[in-house]
Protein backbone atom coordinates (compact mmCIF):
# COMPACT_ATOMS: atom_id res chain seq x y z
CA UNK A 1 0.00 0.00 0.00
CA UNK A 2 2.84 2.22 1.44
CA UNK A 3 4.18 1.61 -2.20
CA UNK A 4 1.16 2.16 -4.49
CA UNK A 5 1.15 5.63 -2.97
CA UNK A 6 4.61 6.53 -3.32
CA UNK A 7 4.11 5.64 -7.06
CA UNK A 8 0.94 7.99 -7.55
CA UNK A 9 2.51 10.73 -5.46
CA UNK A 10 5.71 10.73 -7.48
CA UNK A 11 2.96 10.69 -10.95
CA UNK A 12 1.44 13.51 -9.57
CA UNK A 13 4.77 15.47 -9.23
CA UNK A 14 5.84 14.74 -12.70
CA UNK A 15 2.49 16.10 -13.75
CA UNK A 16 2.91 19.36 -12.17
CA UNK A 17 6.54 20.08 -13.46
CA UNK A 18 5.42 19.26 -17.03
CA UNK A 19 2.67 21.37 -16.80
CA UNK A 20 4.72 24.28 -15.55
CA UNK A 21 7.53 23.66 -17.96
CA UNK A 22 5.03 23.83 -20.48
CA UNK A 23 3.91 27.06 -19.30
CA UNK A 24 6.98 29.00 -20.00
CA UNK A 25 6.74 31.21 -22.74
CA UNK A 26 8.92 30.13 -25.98
CA UNK A 27 10.96 32.57 -27.99
CA UNK A 28 9.43 34.21 -30.83
CA UNK A 29 11.07 36.79 -32.81
CA UNK A 30 9.37 40.12 -32.69
CA UNK A 31 6.65 40.89 -34.30
CA UNK A 32 6.96 44.58 -35.36
CA UNK A 33 10.98 43.14 -36.55
CA UNK A 34 10.92 41.33 -40.04
CA UNK A 35 13.28 38.25 -38.49
CA UNK A 36 16.38 41.30 -39.02
CA UNK A 37 15.91 41.03 -42.59
CA UNK A 38 13.20 40.30 -45.16
CA UNK A 39 14.90 37.01 -46.43
CA UNK A 40 16.20 35.32 -43.55
CA UNK A 41 16.52 31.58 -43.78
CA UNK A 42 16.80 29.03 -41.10
CA UNK A 43 19.91 27.47 -39.95
CA UNK A 44 21.59 25.00 -41.75
CA UNK A 45 23.94 21.82 -40.93
CA UNK A 46 26.01 23.99 -38.96
CA UNK A 47 26.79 24.20 -34.97
CA UNK A 48 27.78 27.83 -34.58
CA UNK A 49 24.76 29.60 -34.00
CA UNK A 50 24.74 31.53 -30.83
CA UNK A 51 22.55 31.91 -27.82
CA UNK A 52 23.76 35.18 -26.92
CA UNK A 53 21.49 37.16 -29.45
CA UNK A 54 18.31 35.68 -28.32
CA UNK A 55 18.72 37.09 -25.35
CA UNK A 56 19.43 40.64 -26.37
CA UNK A 57 16.11 40.27 -29.21
CA UNK A 58 14.25 38.73 -25.58
CA UNK A 59 15.30 42.11 -24.14
CA UNK A 60 15.07 44.34 -26.69
CA UNK A 61 11.29 42.70 -27.46
CA UNK A 62 10.36 43.50 -23.66
CA UNK A 63 11.48 46.84 -24.25
CA UNK A 64 9.49 47.85 -27.10
CA UNK A 65 6.65 46.22 -25.44
CA UNK A 66 7.36 48.67 -22.12
CA UNK A 67 4.98 51.10 -21.47
CA UNK A 68 6.13 54.51 -22.43
CA UNK A 69 6.44 56.77 -18.41
CA UNK A 70 7.23 59.70 -17.95
CA UNK A 71 10.40 60.48 -15.27
CA UNK A 72 9.69 59.16 -11.74
CA UNK A 73 9.44 61.87 -9.13
CA UNK A 74 12.86 61.60 -7.82
CA UNK A 75 14.32 62.23 -11.55
CA UNK A 76 11.57 65.21 -12.18
CA UNK A 77 12.84 66.64 -8.98
CA UNK A 78 16.71 66.66 -9.86
CA UNK A 79 16.21 67.85 -13.68
CA UNK A 80 14.45 70.97 -12.61
CA UNK A 81 16.78 71.86 -9.56
CA UNK A 82 19.67 71.83 -12.02
CA UNK A 83 18.24 73.54 -14.37
CA UNK A 84 17.06 76.32 -12.73
CA UNK A 85 19.91 76.42 -10.36
CA UNK A 86 22.16 76.57 -13.10
CA UNK A 87 20.54 77.27 -16.69
CA UNK A 88 17.72 79.83 -15.72
CA UNK A 89 19.51 81.70 -18.57
CA UNK A 90 18.84 78.91 -20.85
CA UNK A 91 15.13 78.70 -19.37
CA UNK A 92 14.60 82.45 -20.50
CA UNK A 93 15.95 82.22 -23.72
CA UNK A 94 13.59 78.90 -24.34
CA UNK A 95 9.90 80.96 -23.16
CA UNK A 96 11.41 83.64 -25.72
CA UNK A 97 11.98 81.51 -28.62
CA UNK A 98 9.87 79.05 -28.84
CA UNK A 99 6.40 81.22 -27.30
CA UNK A 100 4.55 84.42 -27.62
CA UNK A 101 6.59 85.81 -25.06
CA UNK A 102 9.13 86.47 -27.29
CA UNK A 103 6.93 88.68 -29.98
CA UNK A 104 5.17 90.45 -27.56
CA UNK A 105 8.55 91.80 -25.33
CA UNK A 106 9.71 92.84 -29.58
CA UNK A 107 6.53 94.36 -30.12
CA UNK A 108 6.85 96.57 -26.49
CA UNK A 109 10.47 97.42 -26.79
CA UNK A 110 9.80 98.55 -30.35
CA UNK A 111 9.28 102.13 -29.54
CA UNK A 112 11.10 102.20 -25.91
CA UNK A 113 13.73 99.91 -25.22
CA UNK A 114 13.63 98.27 -22.20
CA UNK A 115 9.82 98.65 -20.97
CA UNK A 116 9.34 95.28 -21.33
CA UNK A 117 11.95 92.73 -19.72
CA UNK A 118 12.37 88.83 -18.64
CA UNK A 119 13.98 88.99 -15.38
CA UNK A 120 14.09 84.96 -14.38
CA UNK A 121 12.69 81.67 -15.69
CA UNK A 122 12.17 78.73 -13.30
CA UNK A 123 11.01 75.68 -15.04
CA UNK A 124 7.90 74.23 -12.68
CA UNK A 125 7.48 70.72 -14.61
CA UNK A 126 8.61 68.76 -17.28
CA UNK A 127 7.32 65.31 -18.85
CA UNK A 128 8.15 63.68 -22.28
CA UNK A 129 5.65 65.80 -24.27
CA UNK A 130 6.27 69.46 -22.96
CA UNK A 131 7.88 71.80 -19.91
CA UNK A 132 6.43 74.79 -17.88
CA UNK A 133 8.22 77.82 -17.00
CA UNK A 134 7.27 80.18 -14.82
CA UNK A 135 8.72 83.77 -16.33
CA UNK A 136 8.78 86.65 -13.73
CA UNK A 137 8.22 89.74 -16.39
CA UNK A 138 9.11 93.18 -15.73
CA UNK A 139 7.06 96.00 -17.66
CA UNK A 140 7.62 99.66 -16.76
CA UNK A 141 4.76 101.14 -15.36
CA UNK A 142 3.32 98.14 -13.59
CA UNK A 143 3.91 95.37 -10.72
CA UNK A 144 6.06 92.66 -11.54
CA UNK A 145 4.37 89.35 -13.12
CA UNK A 146 4.24 86.14 -13.14
CA UNK A 147 3.68 83.80 -16.06
CA UNK A 148 3.32 80.40 -17.01
CA UNK A 149 4.02 79.40 -20.36
CA UNK A 150 4.20 75.61 -21.74
CA UNK A 151 6.66 74.50 -24.51
CA UNK A 152 6.29 71.37 -27.05
CA UNK A 153 9.93 69.36 -26.63
CA UNK A 154 9.20 68.95 -30.29
CA UNK A 155 8.79 72.99 -30.57
CA UNK A 156 10.26 74.65 -33.76
CA UNK A 157 11.09 78.28 -33.54
CA UNK A 158 8.19 80.16 -33.11
CA UNK A 159 7.20 82.30 -36.20
CA UNK A 160 8.51 85.86 -34.86
CA UNK A 161 11.50 84.69 -33.45
CA UNK A 162 14.65 86.24 -35.87
CA UNK A 163 16.40 83.35 -37.55
CA UNK A 164 19.47 85.46 -37.37
CA UNK A 165 19.45 85.19 -33.09
CA UNK A 166 18.56 81.55 -33.45
CA UNK A 167 19.45 78.17 -35.73
CA UNK A 168 16.74 76.22 -37.43
CA UNK A 169 16.58 72.65 -36.44
CA UNK A 170 13.82 71.57 -38.79
CA UNK A 171 14.82 67.81 -37.66
CA UNK A 172 13.15 66.21 -35.16
CA UNK A 173 14.76 63.82 -32.65
CA UNK A 174 13.72 60.13 -33.12
CA UNK A 175 11.44 58.99 -30.27
CA UNK A 176 13.23 56.72 -27.58
CA UNK A 177 10.18 54.80 -26.54
CA UNK A 178 12.17 52.39 -23.65
CA UNK A 179 13.94 55.48 -21.78
CA UNK A 180 12.42 58.34 -20.88
CA UNK A 181 15.08 59.96 -19.14
CA UNK A 182 16.82 59.97 -22.38
CA UNK A 183 13.90 60.89 -24.26
CA UNK A 184 13.67 64.14 -22.62
CA UNK A 185 17.22 64.72 -23.11
CA UNK A 186 17.17 64.54 -26.31
CA UNK A 187 14.85 66.85 -26.66
CA UNK A 188 16.58 69.54 -24.16
CA UNK A 189 19.78 68.97 -26.50
CA UNK A 190 17.73 69.89 -29.55
CA UNK A 191 15.85 72.91 -28.42
CA UNK A 192 19.61 73.83 -26.68
CA UNK A 193 20.80 73.91 -30.47
CA UNK A 194 18.28 76.05 -31.91
CA UNK A 195 18.79 79.07 -29.24
CA UNK A 196 22.63 78.37 -29.93
CA UNK A 197 23.46 76.90 -26.79
CA UNK A 198 25.25 74.33 -27.44
CA UNK A 199 27.88 74.28 -24.62
CA UNK A 200 25.00 72.95 -22.13
CA UNK A 201 24.14 70.00 -24.41
CA UNK A 202 27.00 67.77 -23.13
CA UNK A 203 25.80 68.67 -19.40
CA UNK A 204 22.42 67.01 -20.45
CA UNK A 205 24.29 64.20 -21.44
CA UNK A 206 25.95 63.69 -17.97
CA UNK A 207 22.84 64.48 -15.94
CA UNK A 208 20.76 61.81 -17.98
CA UNK A 209 24.18 59.00 -17.49
CA UNK A 210 23.28 60.27 -13.60
CA UNK A 211 19.43 60.16 -13.14
CA UNK A 212 19.03 56.95 -14.62
CA UNK A 213 19.13 56.90 -18.50
CA UNK A 214 20.51 54.20 -20.56
CA UNK A 215 23.80 55.84 -20.24
CA UNK A 216 23.54 57.16 -23.69
CA UNK A 217 27.26 58.70 -25.04
CA UNK A 218 28.79 57.13 -21.79
CA UNK A 219 32.68 56.07 -22.22
CA UNK A 220 34.46 53.67 -20.26
CA UNK A 221 37.12 55.19 -17.86
CA UNK A 222 40.66 54.63 -18.45
CA UNK A 223 41.25 52.95 -21.97
CA UNK A 224 44.21 54.54 -21.94
CA UNK A 225 44.56 54.90 -25.73
CA UNK A 226 47.76 57.23 -25.83
CA UNK A 227 49.21 53.52 -24.14
CA UNK A 228 49.55 51.26 -27.80
CA UNK A 229 49.65 48.67 -28.35
CA UNK A 230 46.24 48.43 -26.80
CA UNK A 231 44.82 45.92 -23.98
CA UNK A 232 43.22 43.19 -25.56
CA UNK A 233 39.51 43.89 -23.57
CA UNK A 234 40.04 47.77 -25.37
CA UNK A 235 40.30 46.22 -28.69
CA UNK A 236 37.15 43.86 -27.62
CA UNK A 237 35.09 47.13 -26.46
CA UNK A 238 35.27 49.07 -29.30
CA UNK A 239 34.63 45.56 -31.61
CA UNK A 240 31.77 44.92 -29.27
CA UNK A 241 29.86 47.93 -29.66
CA UNK A 242 30.56 48.33 -33.60
CA UNK A 243 29.09 44.89 -33.73
CA UNK A 244 25.77 46.13 -31.83
CA UNK A 245 25.45 48.98 -33.98
CA UNK A 246 25.62 47.16 -37.13
CA UNK A 247 23.14 44.75 -36.26
CA UNK A 248 20.92 47.49 -35.25
CA UNK A 249 21.28 49.41 -38.64
CA UNK A 250 20.97 45.83 -40.48
CA UNK A 251 17.74 45.42 -38.26
CA UNK A 252 16.55 49.35 -39.03
CA UNK A 253 17.13 48.75 -43.06
CA UNK A 254 14.79 45.74 -42.98
CA UNK A 255 12.67 47.74 -41.95
CA UNK A 256 12.66 50.20 -44.56
CA UNK A 257 13.74 52.85 -41.77
CA UNK A 258 17.26 53.03 -42.56
CA UNK A 259 18.96 53.69 -46.01
CA UNK A 260 20.98 50.54 -47.12
CA UNK A 261 24.02 52.92 -47.45
CA UNK A 262 26.11 52.60 -44.15
CA UNK A 263 29.25 53.56 -42.60
CA UNK A 264 31.26 52.28 -39.40
CA UNK A 265 34.33 54.80 -38.48
CA UNK A 266 36.22 53.62 -35.99
CA UNK A 267 39.59 55.55 -35.64
CA UNK A 268 41.07 55.10 -32.21
CA UNK A 269 45.22 54.44 -32.29
CA UNK A 270 45.85 50.88 -33.59
CA UNK A 271 43.54 51.84 -36.15
CA UNK A 272 44.46 55.24 -37.72
CA UNK A 273 46.47 54.59 -40.41
CA UNK A 274 48.13 58.13 -39.82
CA UNK A 275 50.01 57.09 -37.05
CA UNK A 276 52.94 55.03 -36.19
CA UNK A 277 50.36 52.68 -34.11
CA UNK A 278 48.16 51.34 -36.86
CA UNK A 279 48.29 47.95 -37.14
CA UNK A 280 46.57 46.25 -39.76
CA UNK A 281 45.31 43.08 -37.75
CA UNK A 282 43.30 44.92 -35.70
CA UNK A 283 41.39 46.09 -38.72
CA UNK A 284 41.05 42.22 -39.46
CA UNK A 285 40.05 41.63 -35.92
CA UNK A 286 37.15 43.98 -36.53
CA UNK A 287 35.99 42.75 -39.94
CA UNK A 288 35.98 39.49 -38.61
CA UNK A 289 33.88 40.74 -36.11
CA UNK A 290 31.17 42.16 -37.59
CA UNK A 291 31.41 39.34 -40.25
CA UNK A 292 30.21 36.97 -37.28
CA UNK A 293 27.83 39.06 -36.10
CA UNK A 294 25.59 39.11 -38.93
CA UNK A 295 26.58 35.35 -39.79
CA UNK A 296 25.13 34.61 -36.35
CA UNK A 297 21.67 35.94 -37.61
CA UNK A 298 21.76 33.77 -41.06
CA UNK A 299 22.96 36.14 -43.16
CA UNK A 300 25.46 35.54 -45.89
CA UNK A 301 27.98 37.96 -45.74
CA UNK A 302 30.25 39.43 -48.40
CA UNK A 303 34.07 41.00 -47.03
CA UNK A 304 35.18 42.53 -49.63
CA UNK A 305 38.24 44.25 -50.35
CA UNK A 306 39.62 46.35 -53.00
CA UNK A 307 42.03 44.83 -55.92
CA UNK A 308 44.99 47.01 -57.81
CA UNK A 309 44.31 50.30 -59.94
CA UNK A 310 46.10 51.78 -62.17
CA UNK A 311 47.08 51.84 -66.03
CA UNK A 312 50.19 50.04 -66.71
CA UNK A 313 53.28 49.61 -64.59
CA UNK A 314 51.70 51.97 -62.59
CA UNK A 315 49.28 49.70 -61.15
CA UNK A 316 49.43 49.49 -57.56
CA UNK A 317 46.98 48.84 -54.37
CA UNK A 318 46.64 51.28 -51.60
CA UNK A 319 49.63 50.87 -49.23
CA UNK A 320 46.98 50.30 -45.73
CA UNK A 321 45.47 47.14 -47.76
CA UNK A 322 48.71 45.86 -49.07
CA UNK A 323 48.16 41.88 -48.02
CA UNK A 324 44.55 42.78 -46.45
CA UNK A 325 42.73 40.41 -48.97
CA UNK A 326 44.83 37.68 -48.31
CA UNK A 327 45.58 37.77 -44.34
CA UNK A 328 41.39 37.77 -43.98
CA UNK A 329 41.09 34.53 -45.75
CA UNK A 330 44.26 33.19 -43.99
CA UNK A 331 43.35 34.80 -40.02
CA UNK A 332 41.60 32.09 -38.01
CA UNK A 333 37.88 31.89 -38.35
CA UNK A 334 37.08 29.25 -35.99
CA UNK A 335 35.52 27.54 -39.18
CA UNK A 336 37.18 24.47 -39.35
CA UNK A 337 35.53 20.67 -38.24
CA UNK A 338 34.81 20.87 -34.52
CA UNK A 339 35.38 24.27 -34.05
CA UNK A 340 32.85 26.95 -32.88
CA UNK A 341 32.17 28.40 -36.20
CA UNK A 342 32.46 25.09 -38.01
CA UNK A 343 31.04 25.51 -41.92
CA UNK A 344 30.86 28.81 -41.71
CA UNK A 345 33.14 30.58 -44.06
CA UNK A 346 32.26 29.64 -47.48
CA UNK A 347 28.85 29.07 -46.66
CA UNK A 348 27.85 32.52 -44.48
CA UNK A 349 31.38 34.18 -45.08
CA UNK A 350 32.53 34.65 -48.09
CA UNK A 351 35.11 36.73 -49.44
CA UNK A 352 35.46 39.11 -52.59
CA UNK A 353 36.67 42.57 -54.13
CA UNK A 354 35.26 45.54 -55.52
CA UNK A 355 32.81 45.74 -58.45
CA UNK A 356 29.21 45.13 -59.50
CA UNK A 357 31.21 41.48 -60.55
CA UNK A 358 31.33 40.95 -56.87
CA UNK A 359 27.79 40.77 -55.95
CA UNK A 360 26.26 37.39 -55.82
CA UNK A 361 22.11 37.33 -56.63
CA UNK A 362 20.10 33.99 -55.60
CA UNK A 363 20.08 31.75 -59.05
CA UNK A 364 21.38 27.87 -60.24
CA UNK A 365 24.77 27.33 -61.99
CA UNK A 366 25.62 25.21 -65.01
CA UNK A 367 25.01 21.86 -62.94
CA UNK A 368 21.36 22.71 -61.78
CA UNK A 369 22.74 23.80 -58.03
CA UNK A 370 20.84 26.43 -55.99
CA UNK A 371 23.05 29.65 -55.70
CA UNK A 372 22.83 31.77 -52.57
CA UNK A 373 22.63 35.63 -53.10
CA UNK A 374 24.42 37.38 -50.72
CA UNK A 375 22.37 39.44 -47.96
CA UNK A 376 24.92 41.90 -46.53
CA UNK A 377 28.22 43.29 -48.10
CA UNK A 378 31.04 44.79 -45.86
CA UNK A 379 34.00 46.99 -47.94
CA UNK A 380 36.97 47.18 -45.87
CA UNK A 381 38.71 50.41 -46.29
CA UNK A 382 37.65 51.56 -49.91
CA UNK A 383 39.93 54.44 -51.22
CA UNK A 384 41.17 56.07 -54.38
CA UNK A 385 44.64 56.82 -54.59
CA UNK A 386 46.75 59.14 -56.96
CA UNK A 387 46.97 57.98 -60.52
CA UNK A 388 44.84 57.40 -64.41
CA UNK A 389 42.28 55.37 -63.16
CA UNK A 390 42.48 55.13 -59.51
CA UNK A 391 39.19 56.22 -58.16
CA UNK A 392 37.24 54.27 -56.34
CA UNK A 393 33.68 56.13 -57.75
CA UNK A 394 33.37 54.24 -60.33
CA UNK A 395 33.50 50.17 -59.49
CA UNK A 396 32.07 51.20 -55.90
CA UNK A 397 28.73 52.66 -57.56
CA UNK A 398 28.49 49.64 -59.72
CA UNK A 399 28.40 47.14 -56.64
CA UNK A 400 26.62 49.82 -54.69
CA UNK A 401 23.69 50.00 -57.76
CA UNK A 402 24.01 46.00 -58.43
CA UNK A 403 23.24 45.72 -54.41
CA UNK A 404 20.45 46.86 -54.82
CA UNK A 405 18.42 47.65 -51.39
CA UNK A 406 20.87 44.82 -49.45
CA UNK A 407 23.05 46.72 -46.60
CA UNK A 408 26.85 47.66 -47.84
CA UNK A 409 28.75 48.60 -45.02
CA UNK A 410 31.89 50.79 -45.52
CA UNK A 411 34.72 49.98 -42.91
CA UNK A 412 37.29 52.88 -42.69
CA UNK A 413 36.38 54.56 -46.09
CA UNK A 414 38.20 57.22 -47.41
CA UNK A 415 36.01 58.60 -50.36
CA UNK A 416 37.53 61.63 -50.67
CA UNK A 417 39.27 62.83 -54.93
CA UNK A 418 42.88 62.64 -54.55
CA UNK A 419 44.29 64.93 -57.73
CA UNK A 420 45.87 63.20 -60.16
CA UNK A 421 47.20 63.61 -64.10
CA UNK A 422 44.98 64.08 -66.39
CA UNK A 423 41.92 65.69 -65.11
CA UNK A 424 41.01 62.89 -62.63
CA UNK A 425 39.46 63.21 -59.62
CA UNK A 426 39.23 67.09 -60.73
CA UNK A 427 36.55 69.46 -60.98
CA UNK A 428 34.79 66.61 -63.72
CA UNK A 429 31.98 65.09 -61.81
CA UNK A 430 32.99 66.13 -58.29
CA UNK A 431 29.43 66.79 -57.04
CA UNK A 432 28.08 63.95 -58.19
CA UNK A 433 30.96 61.96 -56.10
CA UNK A 434 30.12 63.95 -52.74
CA UNK A 435 26.77 63.35 -53.51
CA UNK A 436 27.54 59.75 -53.51
CA UNK A 437 29.81 60.06 -50.62
CA UNK A 438 27.63 62.06 -48.32
CA UNK A 439 24.49 59.34 -49.26
CA UNK A 440 26.49 56.43 -46.65
CA UNK A 441 25.09 57.35 -43.37
CA UNK A 442 26.90 56.76 -40.01
CA UNK A 443 25.69 53.93 -37.95
CA UNK A 444 28.72 53.87 -35.94
CA UNK A 445 31.46 56.73 -35.25
CA UNK A 446 34.66 56.90 -32.69
CA UNK A 447 37.78 58.97 -33.53
CA UNK A 448 40.13 60.38 -30.91
CA UNK A 449 41.05 63.94 -31.52
CA UNK A 450 43.65 66.37 -31.18
CA UNK A 451 44.90 69.76 -30.39
CA UNK A 452 45.61 71.23 -34.26
CA UNK A 453 49.21 71.86 -34.60
CA UNK A 454 50.25 68.80 -32.60
CA UNK A 455 51.56 65.72 -32.53
CA UNK A 456 49.27 62.66 -31.64
CA UNK A 457 49.73 62.85 -28.12
CA UNK A 458 48.32 63.53 -25.84
CA UNK A 459 44.80 62.75 -26.90
CA UNK A 460 42.29 65.87 -26.26
CA UNK A 461 39.22 63.95 -26.37
CA UNK A 462 37.00 61.92 -28.66
CA UNK A 463 34.62 62.33 -30.92
CA UNK A 464 31.57 59.63 -30.93
CA UNK A 465 28.34 58.07 -32.54
CA UNK A 466 27.26 54.61 -30.78
CA UNK A 467 24.16 53.64 -33.34
CA UNK A 468 22.25 54.58 -36.45
CA UNK A 469 20.14 56.35 -34.31
CA UNK A 470 22.24 58.09 -31.97
CA UNK A 471 23.21 61.42 -30.93
CA UNK A 472 26.49 62.78 -31.57
CA UNK A 473 28.55 63.56 -29.19
CA UNK A 474 32.03 64.89 -28.27
CA UNK A 475 33.81 64.31 -25.36
CA UNK A 476 36.92 66.41 -23.26
CA UNK A 477 39.67 63.61 -21.83
CA UNK A 478 40.08 64.38 -18.57
CA UNK A 479 42.85 62.80 -16.18
CA UNK A 480 41.91 62.29 -12.35
CA UNK A 481 44.13 63.97 -9.70
CA UNK A 482 46.99 61.73 -8.35
CA UNK A 483 47.34 59.28 -11.10
CA UNK A 484 44.29 57.98 -10.70
CA UNK A 485 42.98 57.38 -14.46
CA UNK A 486 41.61 59.25 -17.05
CA UNK A 487 37.76 59.87 -18.33
CA UNK A 488 35.78 61.29 -20.96
CA UNK A 489 33.58 64.05 -20.47
CA UNK A 490 31.03 64.85 -22.98
CA UNK A 491 30.66 68.58 -23.94
CA UNK A 492 28.82 68.42 -26.84
CA UNK A 493 25.89 66.43 -28.13
CA UNK A 494 23.50 66.78 -31.25
CA UNK A 495 21.95 65.15 -34.24
CA UNK A 496 24.60 66.63 -36.49
CA UNK A 497 27.97 66.05 -36.12
CA UNK A 498 29.52 69.28 -33.70
CA UNK A 499 31.58 71.61 -35.45
CA UNK A 500 35.62 72.05 -34.52
CA UNK A 501 35.08 75.49 -33.43
CA UNK A 502 31.71 74.52 -31.16
CA UNK A 503 33.59 71.77 -29.27
CA UNK A 504 36.88 73.76 -28.56
CA UNK A 505 34.71 76.82 -27.20
CA UNK A 506 32.85 74.51 -25.17
CA UNK A 507 35.60 72.75 -23.81
CA UNK A 508 37.27 76.14 -22.21
CA UNK A 509 34.18 76.23 -20.34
Amino acid sequence: MTTIIAILFFAASMANVLLMVSSFPLFHPPANKKSIIANIREPQSRNFQKQVFVSSLMASNAADEEICTDLTADQLDFTMGYLNKHHSDLLTKFSLAFTELGREMKRKNGLSGGSFMVESAKMVHITREYMSIDVTVNERGKDKMLRRVTIDLDSDLHPSASQREYSVVKEKTPRCSENAVDDVMRRLIRLCQIVKQPEVTGKLIQLGIQIGGKATGRIEENLYLNNVPHNRLVRKYFYDMACRATLDAVILCSEGKLSNRMQITCLFPELNTAMDAYRVGTLLEMARALAITLAEQNLRVRVCVQGSMGVGIFTAIPKQLSGVATLLQRMDWQSGEGEENEGMVGTYVNFGGVGKEHVVNAGVDRRGNKIEQDDVFIIICPQSMVGQETSIYGPLSEMVAAAGDRPVILLNPDLTDKISSGGQQSVRGRSERIAFQNSFKSIYHFQCTYISGTSYFPIFGALGKFGPTEPWIAYHRRDRVNNGGEIYIPIVAGEDRPESEVVMKAAEI
